[in-house]
């Protein structure tokens, strides 16, 4: 029975295909996926389901994102590219160019080019978040800081020119623009300007002022030398007839009266001195070439001291000469070298009436390397060390009512004769003129 049951259970056992599966690829299951996930978005039709729709209108919104990007992305570079060429040009700018914080109270510069930086003197560093107005330096205009300031409270543009001093103390002018900047809502926000350099533009303006009234300085004083010349015209006429009235007094009364006549020559004496020095004064007017002839430069000074002697007893001022004996022969005209000893004793004069109390003016000469040298030492309030260089230089003058020739004239006189004239402080107080001539050569003529 048993045997029996046991052939009755019969176990089907699946037979084992010869073929082996190969393993799924990947890619193979990715296609797979789309494939059914296709057929699952179209029925038998071809009609789109609602999965169908939803990812078709994700892909069209993607693409379209993905072109929104495109196009932001290449404004972005623009815009970079854009500030980039704007920041190098305004670095690269002759002008100064600068950016003000007009929100803020103190005005602080939040930039400035390299033109900017150079014309102040100032680094970046030093200028960055610093007030703008104090840039200008202690001694600038403050009528124009205040104009510039009531322009940007108003919130309105300034163009003008300014006067600044850098960061070395150097004066410098410059064409200033400011111009405000509004924000969205309007408001000013911020200030930009520029400055551009003039002041090269500025010096050849006063140089064309400075010429201009030297041409009319010039003009003056050529009317001044008609006058002068037609005036000593004028007095030695009444000079000549007042001689010729007292020489015939003097004659008449020969024997009568010993003290008229003493009186008398007196008056001829004074008659003879004032038309000798109408004469010179005539001569020094007098156009014509030089005369060079041998010369006593003590002689000269002798007989130009007595030209202002009684101007300066009027002064009560001292002259004193310390003249060396037996000097050499000079080789020059008589006439340019005396009005070269008279304006240097005229500047004395004139240094020695700001209340000195030692009112003294000595005149020495004396021989160095074939050079006679001639000194006009005063004891007057000096030179100021800022005058000194441009003390020669054609219509400069410390005086009111001068005209600024006198020494131009000098120097050039001086030079015309083969010397030098210069000046210097006397460490004593007052002032040194001193100028030096050649020594008169024997082949000399």
């Amino acid at each position: 029975m048993a045997n029996n049951k046991q052939s009755k259970l019969k176990i089907k056992v699946p037979a084992i295909s010869k073929k082996v599966k190969k393993p799924v690829s990947k890619n193979s299951a990715l296609k797979a996926e789309r494939r059914n996930l296709l057929r699952r978005a179209s029925d038998k039709d071809k009609t789109p389901t609602h999965l169908g729709k939803v990812l078709l209108q994700q892909s069209q919104d993607l693409k379209l994102k993905n072109r929104q990007i495109k196009k932001w992305v290449e404004r972005n570079d623009l815009a970079e590219e854009q500030v980039y060429i704007l920041t190098k040009a305004m670095e690269s700018a002759v002008d100064g160019i600068f950016l003000i914080d007009a929100q803020k109270q103190d005005y602080p510069i939040v930039y400035t080019n390299k033109s900017f930086q150079k014309m102040t003197g100032y680094t970046k560093n030093e200028i960055l978040g610093k007030n703008y107005f104090l840039l200008y330096g202690v001694d600038s205009d403050p009528l124009i800081i205040n104009k510039i300031k009531r322009a940007m409270r108003k919130g309105k543009s300034f163009i003008g020119e300014v006067l600044n001093f850098n960061k070395a103390g150097k004066k410098c002018w410059n064409s200033l623009r400011l111009s405000p900047v509004h924000d969205l809502m309007g408001e000013v926000s911020h200030y930009v300007g520029i400055k551009t350099d003039i002041t090269l533009m500025r010096q050849r303006e006063l140089k064309i002022e400075e010429q201009r009234h030297e041409l009319l300085h010039v003009t003056r004083v050529g009317k001044l030398a008609e006058f002068v010349s037609s005036l000593a015209h004028e007095i030695s006429q009444p000079l000549t007839a007042i001689l010729a009235y007292a020489q015939a007094a003097q004659r008449m009364l020969k024997s009568k009266e010993p003290k008229l006549k003493e009186a008398l020559e007196c008056i001829i004496n004074d008659d003879k001195r004032a038309a000798a020095v109408i004469q010179r004064l005539r001569s020094l007017l007098k156009k014509g070439v030089s005369e060079m002839k041998p010369l006593d430069i003590n002689t000269l000074i002798n007989d130009t001291v007595m030209l202002i002697a009684t101007d300066a007893a009027v002064r009560h001022d001292v002259l004193k000469l310390e003249l060396k004996n037996e000097l050499p022969l000079i080789c020059g005209d008589q006439i340019q070298l005396q009005q070269v000893i008279l304006n240097l004793i005229s500047n004395s004069f004139d240094a020695l009436d700001n209340g000195q109390q030692i009112r003294e003016i000595i005149i020495n000469t004396s021989v160095k390397d074939n050079m006679i040298i001639v000194e006009v030492r005063d004891t007057g309030c000096g030179i100021p060390v800022k005058n000194l260089p441009k003390l020669f230089t054609r219509f400069f003058t410390s005086k009111q009512d001068g005209l600024g020739m006198g020494l131009s004239i000098s120097r050039s006189i001086v030079e015309s004769h083969g010397g030098k004239l210069n000046v210097k402080n006397n460490p004593d107080g007052g002032a040194i003129f001193y100028f030096s001539l050649p020594i008169k050569q024997k082949a000399e003529v």
